[in-house]
């Protein structure tokens, strides 16, 4: 039963959309702490570091794509690939516009 909870595409899409946007946030508590949250994000935006950040915190999808191909969760793995290609694609879309 455990294992059709974490072998679903959903929980792979979930987990990899998730894990970007809290790997920027721990960036930002890490780093940047003391300023509110919409002047960061003005600040990485004004300065063209929102781009290849954003690239950087898809990289933690590997290691749970890797996770889930390991524990044979292959639907899970279809998931993370769709998070990962749609934050390519708004990856691609900030490299367009600036």
């Amino acid at each position: 039963m455990q294992n059709r909870v974490f072998n679903s595409f959903k929980t792979g899409l979930i987990s990899g959309l998730a894990l970007p946007v809290i790997f920027l946030a721990l960036f930002y508590f890490n780093r940047y702490r003391e300023i509110p949250v919409d002047e960061f994000m003005r600040f990485i935006y004004f300065r063209d570091i929102l781009a290849p950040l954003l690239s950087l915190n898809i990289l933690p999808n590997l290691v749970i794509f890797y996770l889930f191909i390991r524990k044979d969760f292959l639907e899970s793995a279809r998931g993370v690939v769709l998070a990962t290609f749609l934050f390519a694609g708004i990856v691609l879309l900030f490299k367009v516009m600036i």
